[in-house]
C-alpha cells in the first residue's frame, strides 16, 4: 500500500510564559501540586496581539519552507478557540501565508480531537492524488478562568503539518479504533470565553476511551502492546498521560512499568508539553514533535501508537511508522531556542494579559505591540480583525 502521512511538521508558541511556582504561590497551594501532581512546569501565556490565527500562521510559515507552497490545495484548520462563528480562521491564515487561490479551506471542531479528524480525512484524498499536499494546522489557547481548578492546565500553541504521499517523517497506518459517546465532561457555550470542565469525570472518560479504542485497534490490526516502540497521547497535563499509559499496560497484562520503561516509552513526548501547557487540538502532535526531537534513540522504522481524545467526546487510537532520515526534516534547534528565549511573566502581567478584552460593540482598538512571532493582530475595528506581518 502506498505510504501517506506527515511530510513536515513545525511548532509555534507564545513568547511569554508563567512559571507554575509563581501561580502556586499566588493561589496558596504547594508548588508540588502542579509540578509533581500534574507534571507541569510552565504554561504559555498568549499576549493581546496574538491569537489562534497568528500562532497558526507562524507554525505554517516554518513548515512551508520544506515544500512548494503552490502544491498546497487544501488547508484544514483544527481549533476549539474559534474567533468567528461563520468565517474559518484558516481563511486569515491562507492570506498571511500567501497560499494559492486554488485551495480549499475548512475549519474543524470537536474539542481536542479535530486535528486527528483532519489527519484521517486527508489520508484518502492523498491516496487519490499523488501530487497534492495538504496543510493541517492545529492552533489553540486553553482558558479556564483565573483562580479556577483548571487554571493550572492552561497554555497555548500551534502545530502545522504538511501531509503527503511518500512522507519524509511519519507514515500513518490504516488501522484505527475510534469511539464516540455524548457526555458533558468539558464544554464551552457560545456565550462564554472560558471552558467549563468536570475535571474528575473528564479524566475518567479519557481513561475509559483509551481501553475502548485500543480494543478496536488491536482487533483490527492484530498488534500487541510491544509492537509499539513509543506512545503519544493527547496531553491535558503530563501526569494524566502517565496514568493512562499505566492503565493501558495493565489492560494488556503488564502488572508494572518501571520509571525507566515509562521514560523510554513516552517520556520524550512530554518534554515540550511540560513547558507549554495544554494546547488542545495541537497537544497530541506537539507530543509527536517532542518525541522525535528529544528521544535519544534513532526511531527510524519504529512504530508509534497514538491516542487522541476530544472531550464531549470522541477518541481514536491509531499508529504510524517513523521514516528514514526523519531527523533531516526537524528543526530542533529553533524549537528549543524558542522555548528557552521566552519571557517570564509576573502574576500581575499574566493576569493583565488574561483580562484583556477586545471591543464587542464595533468600536476600534489599535493593539499595542508585544513580543510576537512573524505575525500579529494589529487592530480590531467594526467587528473585524486586522492582521499584519510583524517582520515587515
Amino acid at each position: 500500500m502506498m505510504k501517506v502521512g506527515i511530510d513536515a511538521i513545525g511548532f509555534y508558541t507564545s513568547n511569554y510564559y508563567l512559571d507554575m511556582d509563581i501561580l502556586a504561590k499566588a493561589r496558596g497551594v504547594d508548588a508540588n501540586k502542579f509540578r509533581t501532581g500534574l507534571g507541569q512546569e510552565q504554561m504559555a501565556v498568549v499576549p493581546p496581539d496574538e491569537d489562534v490565527v497568528t500562532m497558526a500562521a507562524d507554525a505554517g510559515f516554518e513548515v512551508l519552507k520544506h515544500v512548494d507552497v503552490n502544491e498546497i490545495d487544501l488547508l484544514l484548520f483544527a481549533t476549539e478557540s474559534a474567533i468567528d462563528q461563520s468565517k474559518a480562521a484558516g481563511i486569515f491564515v491562507h492570506r498571511l501565508l500567501n497560499l494559492p487561490s486554488r485551495c480549499r479551506v475548512v475549519e474543524l471542531k470537536q474539542a481536542c480531537y479535530s486535528a486527528t479528524a483532519g489527519l484521517q480525512m486527508a489520508i484518502p484524498l492523498l491516496r487519490e492524488n499523488p501530487k497534492r499536499k495538504i496543510l493541517l494546522i492545529a492552533s489553540d489557547e486553553a482558558r479556564y478562568g483565573l483562580n479556577t481548578t483548571g487554571e493550572s492546565s492552561q497554555g497555548g500553541g500551534a502545530i502545522a503539518m504538511v501531509l503527503s504521499q511518500n512522507p519524509r517523517i511519519l507514515s500513518i497506518e490504516p488501522e484505527s479504533g475510534f469511539y464516540t459517546e455524548d457526555v458533558m465532561d468539558f464544554w464551552r457555550p457560545n456565550y462564554r470565553e472560558e471552558a467549563l470542565v468536570d475535571g474528575k469525570y473528564s479524566c475518567e472518560m479519557y481513561l475509559k476511551l483509551v481501553q475502548k479504542t485500543w480494543e478496536q485497534y488491536t482487533q483490527i490490526s492484530g498488534r500487541t502492546f510491544f509492537d509499539h516502540a513509543r506512545f503519544c497521547y493527547h496531553v491535558p497535563v503530563p501526569k494524566l498521560v502517565e496514568k493512562a499509559h499505566l492503565c493501558l499496560a495493565r489492560f494488556n497484562g503488564i502488572s508494572a512499568i518501571s520509571r525507566d520503561e515509562m521514560q523510554a516509552q513516552l517520556g520524550a513526548s512530554l518534554e515540550y508539553g511540560r513547558l507549554v501547557g495544554n494546547c488542545y487540538t495541537a497537544a497530541l502532535y506537539l507530543g509527536l514533535l517532542s518525541l522525535l526531537e528529544n528521544d535519544p534513540e534513532d526511531l527510524t522504522h519504529r512504530r508509534i501508537g497514538f491516542y487522541s481524545y476530544g472531550s464531549g467526546c470522541i477518541a481514536e487510537f491509531f499508529s504510524g511508522v517513523v521514516q528514514e532520515n526523519y531527523k533531516s526534516m526537524l528543526d530542533m534547534v529553533r524549537h528549543r531556542d524558542m522555548l528557552k528565549s521566552r519571557i517570564p511573566l509576573s502574576l500581575a502581567e499574566y493576569e493583565g494579559f488574561y483580562n484583556f478584552r477586545y471591543p464587542v460593540d464595533g468600536g476600534s482598538l489599535v493593539i499595542s505591540n508585544y513580543q510576537t512571532g512573524r505575525y500579529r493582530l494589529a487592530e480590531v475595528s467594526d467587528h473585524k480583525r486586522f492582521y499584519e506581518n510583524a517582520k515587515l
